[in-house]
């Protein structure tokens, strides 16, 4: 089961960060590569714990949908969301939260595991993983942009 952690610094306070990290409009921001819409659950707002959203996006092509819970809150701590139904055979992705230097370090952690038996883990190797990596990357890179951008209108 592949697992990787990115941490990115924030200068922001947690709240603000837990907050973006959690809402809905937000994320559809932040993957707009992917043209990531909501289209069921809860489809606009702040996720609470025991949420639901169905995200349909663009992945290598292909439309797709995934269903993802909140399982686990701490506000503004942590939460974690798993599939309940997609293109994985699961997944776990942790947003950790903590207040460091006048600001916030987010960690994601994101573990995953492929259906298909060996061809998965082939396809995982050859370009799922590093695709995985970059995405959660990419999201945190445009979620710190936000945070910041948004106390810089505050001050």
């Amino acid at each position: 089961m592949p697992v990787f952690e990115h941490i990115t610094y924030i200068k922001a306070p947690i709240d603000v960060c837990f907050d973006l990290a959690r809402s809905v409009e937000v994320h559809m921001l932040t993957t707009s590569q992917t043209k990531e819409v909501a289209v069921d659950g809860v489809v606009t707002g702040l996720l609470e714990k025991g949420d639901c959203v169905t995200w349909e996006a663009t992945h290598f092509g292909v439309k797709q949908r995934l269903t993802a819970k909140i399982t686990e809150m701490v506000r503004p701590d942590f939460f974690i969301d798993i599939q309940v139904n997609g293109a994985f055979q699961s997944f776990t992705h942790t947003h950790e939260f903590t207040e460091i230097n006048y600001g916030t370090m987010m960690k994601d952690t994101f573990s995953y595991e492929v259906p298909f038996g060996i061809i998965g883990r082939i396809a995982d190797k050859l370009f799922l993983e590093n695709y995985m990596k970059k995405f959660i990357v990419s999201r945190s890179d445009e979620l710190k942009i936000l945070a910041e951008l948004q106390m810089r209108e505050t001050v």
